[in-house]
């Protein structure tokens, strides 16, 4: 990275500027000049040195090489097995292979995709088996893994250790559209003479081929025989493994898979590195990675170790690739008072008690749908997302996140209900849920730029992630959510920027309460859980039942987890369904407990030295679940809203200030009325300039909208917010243009007259951008 400035300035002066660029591209060496003299700094050694002329290209790639661990030693152990470590010249270097052309694969990397997929390559020529890449939802992991792969193979270098057969990669994901979409990201490599993927579906697996694409569920499926779908495949089978949303890997319900596979090179996949008790992503994917200080400004922190690379929804949005958020909070009045069912009753709502249900004394918005549900709360909320969506537009697709497959169909039907007979669409809201058939049809006609309808999805989980919906400008919460790591999932449905619908931001409207995790957005993680330590003389034991009769299960699979992808078993239940572990730390411990036909179950025990603690756990089977507490008849009204714009950073604005940073923003660039006026009437500098507004999270139409003044142009809503100009509409002003320019629409022919006003008419419908 070379940064010049003036030759009357200091060689220096640009250095730190070239070094924050060099940074963000993952350059090893930065350069200021001023034309005459050269500062260098260099990235290995943090130290900068004065030069009288540039270094060659050869010079920079064998100190790159050297100081990456990647240049080939002339003497010692390593030099002998330089094939091992991939650095025999017979082999392609993979960093140097081209991308996969533009014309094949439809698209080429952004500058950071360029970096995640060279940070990872040289871990894997350097001889790292596990590697993490931590990429925001929107930000193409697929199509970056897809690259590492593509160079890894054509250039010849993954076949290094086996010159007998062709290289094998092995993509894991854990459903099944995303298992289709990166079989689909990978189709380049059908070069029509013959396709080397393959969709692992059932038994037998097929082993002729070269790049497999298969969910957790299908490798873990047995046989009759009891052999797993995974364990056919050769241990060695895979050079590589990718495993998508690795945070969902499961560890403690699918290691063995992974397990299995230890030989690959595991490249692990999310957009939320997950760090608590079931698994710590960090740990697993980067425990050969360096360690460093979590806060390199508060030592008292600790440390970590970071993944290969990272790239935040806020750097997204900040670089224009992802798209800024407003968000709606609003709150119905049980939410806000909660809901005692005796006052309920004394406001005439009727109650269904079930028999087997103890009831609380009061019950809020986590408890709402999932142990009592409110019909008529779901109605007040749809019908304000009604009134929302009339006001900010019907047609625009819109994601709903509800608390289970009954409640998604109950909102999809009242959404239907409203706009079906206005918009003519007896598809206009779908509940998306596993047990509708046609789900898949709706959500591929959903997710599509091209197709208008349905507007509205209804989801209990599975648009959380991994679903590609560009022109989605509308992300609804009306179930609770606790976790961090899924409340992003969940907005990142939102953030794709959609060039064919001219999509740059979107809307969060939240009814549960949701959008508080927006304060803990991109922060860096904190210390890691610790496994319990000290003396290993607990025991557990316990006996598995049928909840409903009280029948032991026998051959039920029970494991226990330690710590963070620490755990012991599965073991089996005994013919009395009874289990036991011994030799345990003291402390809290998982038990997790899965049985053919029921309801797998977790389920956590406090361990003390030298006792055995005893358990019974109680599995209900599949298909039945505890009835709920019904109220019908009751009063809920909208109780407040709020609305809050979230810039890049996470930040939560309220209006005014929302408004003050905008003045700030467009007065940075224009001082004055006229001098924005004249930045307006030059279309290019209009057009950079709205870039530039745009990147700092400032949207006019938002603003528009704020405002109640859809009607008006961009240019009026930015004098009004920077200096106080009164709002004129769009209409207004194309008006006044009629009636002062009569004499210059009158001196054009008819033809020409019917084009000015045609434009004025289009003005007034969309302004000047449209």
């Amino acid at each position: 990275m070379v940064e010049a400035k003036k030759e009357d300035d200091p060689p220096d002066a640009g250095l730190e500027q070239a070094k924050t660029y060099a940074k963000d591209l993952g350059l090893a060496f930065a350069y200021s000049t001023n034309g005459h003299h050269i500062v260098e700094f260099d990235f290995f050694t943090n130290q900068s040195r004065q030069l009288q002329e540039f270094p060659r290209p050869e010079d920079l790639w064998a100190r790159w090489k050297l100081c990456t661990g990647l240049s080939a030693p002339t003497t010692g152990r390593v030099a002998e097995a330089s094939v091992v470590y991939g650095l025999s010249e017979t082999w392609s270097n993979p960093l140097l292979y081209p991308y996969c052309p533009e014309s094949q694969c439809g698209k080429r990397p952004f500058y950071f995709q360029e970096r995640a997929i060279r940070e990872v390559i040289v871990r894997i020529m350097r001889g790292q088996r596990r590697i993490l890449l931590a990429m925001a939802t929107g930000t193409g992991k697929t199509f970056v893994a897809f690259q590492i792969v593509w160079k890894l193979i054509k250039s010849g270098w993954l076949q290094r250790l086996h010159p007998d057969r062709p290289p094998r990669v092995l993509f894991i994901a854990d459903r099944v559209f995303l298992r289709n979409q990166a079989y689909n990201a990978f189709s380049p490599f059908d070069t029509g003479s013959g396709d080397p993927r393959c969709l692992i579906e059932g038994h037998p697996p097929n082993l002729n081929r070269d790049l497999y694409f298969g969910i957790y569920q299908a490798l873990w499926s047995p046989d009759e025989d009891g052999t797993r779908l995974f364990e056919k495949f050769p241990p060695d089978f895979f050079d590589l493994v990718v495993i998508d949303e690795c945070h969902r890997s499961g560890w403690g319900t699918w290691r063995e898979i992974l397990e299995h596979f230890s030989q690959a090179v595991h490249l692990g996949m999310t957009a939320t590195p997950k760090r608590d008790d079931n698994i710590d992503t960090y740990a697993y994917f980067c425990e050969e990675e360096p360690e460093v200080a979590i806060d390199p400004n508060d030592p008292t922190r600790g440390t970590w170790r970071p993944p290969a690379f990272q790239y935040s929804l806020g750097q997204g949005i900040e670089d224009g690739f992802l798209a800024t958020y407003k968000v709606h909070v609003v709150r119905t009045t049980v939410d806000k008072e909660g809901l005692r069912l005796k006052d309920a009753e004394e406001q005439g709502a009727e109650v269904f008690l079930p028999e087997e249900v103890v009831p609380r004394e009061i019950y809020t918005t986590p408890q709402f749908e999932r142990e009592i549900t409110l019909p008529d709360r779901t109605a007040t909320m749809v019908g304000h997302l009604a009134q929302l969506l009339r006001r900010f537009g019907h047609m625009d697709k819109t994601m709903v996140f509800c608390v289970d497959i009954e409640h998604a169909r109950l909102v999809a039907r009242l959404l239907q209900d409203e706009f079906g007979p206005e918009t003519g669409l007896d598809r206009y809201a779908v509940p998306i849920v596993s047990e509708e058939e046609d789900a898949s049809k709706w959500l591929e006609d959903f997710a599509s730029s091209d197709r208008s309808h349905p507007v509205v999805a209804t989801t209990a989980e599975l648009l959380t992630t991994g679903v590609d919906v560009p022109s989605c400008r509308n992300i609804v919460f009306m179930k609770t959510v606790s976790s961090p790591v899924l409340f992003r999932q969940v907005v990142g449905r939102g953030s794709r920027i959609d060039r064919n619908t001219d999509k740059y931001w979107f809307r969060v409207i939240d009814y549960t309460g949701a959008t508080r995790l927006f304060d803990a957005w991109d922060r860096p993680p904190g210390p890691p859980p610790q496994a319990p330590t000290g003396p290993m003389t607990a025991a557990v034991r316990g006996v598995v039942v049928d909840r409903e009769t009280e029948n032991k299960v026998v051959g039920a699979s029970v494991s226990i987890r330690i710590g963070p992808n620490t755990q012991r078993g599965p073991i089996r239940t005994d013919a009395e369904g009874r289990f036991l572990f011994d030799g345990l730390p003291a402390g809290t411990l998982t038990v997790i407990v899965n049985a053919r036909g029921f309801v797998s179950k977790e389920l956590k025990v406090n361990t003390v030295p030298d006792e055995t603690i005893s358990l019974t756990v109680a599995l209900s089977r599949e298909g039945q679940r505890a009835r709920r507490i019904r109220v019908t008849g009751l009063q809920v009204e909208i109780a407040d809203e709020a609305l809050f714009i979230i810039e890049d950073t996470g930040e939560r604005l309220t209006l005014n200030e929302y408004r003050n940073y905008t003045r700030e923003r467009v007065r940075s660039a224009a001082r004055t009325k006229r001098d924005l006026r004249d930045i307006w009437v030059d279309s290019e500098r209009r057009k950079r300039f709205l870039e530039e507004l745009r990147r700092s999270s400032v949207h006019p139409e938002v603003l528009a909208e704020v405002l109640d003044r859809a009607d008006a142009d961009a240019f009026d809503v930015l004098c009004h917010i920077a200096f106080d100009s009164p709002i004129r509409s769009r209409s207004d002003r194309a008006s006044a243009f009629e009636n002062r320019e009569q004499a210059f629409i009158a001196a054009h022919r008819e033809e020409a007259r019917r084009v000015v006003l045609e434009l004025l008419d289009k003005y007034r419908a969309g302004g000047v951008e449209r």
